[in-house]
């Protein structure tokens, strides 16, 4: 028997496929739990909407995050902050103080998105580089200034 899976069930399939079981295991515990529906013309019809709708969402999110990048890459941040004698910082400059100076600046991103390759402890200019969407990253650079 054909089903549309509704939901994910374990060694059978994922949420959205359509796949052959046998009868007995799709009438008493497919059907029965509410993991599938039997793969009718409107059932079909349905699916291949949803997918649809899903790759349409997923192109609108990578064309987002395109922007964002366009609108991050080659940035100039300025981080004014304490620092002792020598240029080194009382501490070091972290992805929050990084995501609030973007903020400041009309751009939001998400801390975890930064990726620092050591932390930032004295003054200077750092490259940083932010995975905005898994295809798509922005270089930009952080400037760390005495107070």
């Amino acid at each position: 028997m054909k089903v549309v899976l509704l939901k994910d069930v374990k060694g059978t399939g994922k949420k959205g496929e359509i796949k052959e079981v046998a009868d007995g295991y799709a009438k008493n515990f497919l059907l029965k739990n509410g993991c599938a529906r039997v793969a009718d013309n409107s059932a079909l019809n349905e699916n291949k909407i949803q997918k649809d709708a899903q790759a349409f969402h997923k192109q609108q999110e990578f064309l987002a995050a395109k922007a964002l990048a366009n609108q991050i890459e080659g940035k100039s941040v300025v981080l004014k902050i304490k620092c002792g004698e020598n240029g080194k910082t009382f501490g070091s400059v972290t992805a929050k103080e990084i995501a609030e100076t973007l903020e400041k600046m009309g751009i939001k991103l998400d801390k975890k998105k930064f990726e620092l390759k050591e932390p930032i402890k004295a003054a200077g200019n750092y490259t940083v580089l932010a995975r905005i969407y898994p295809e798509v990253t922005a270089k930009f650079v952080v400037c760390v200034e005495n107070l």
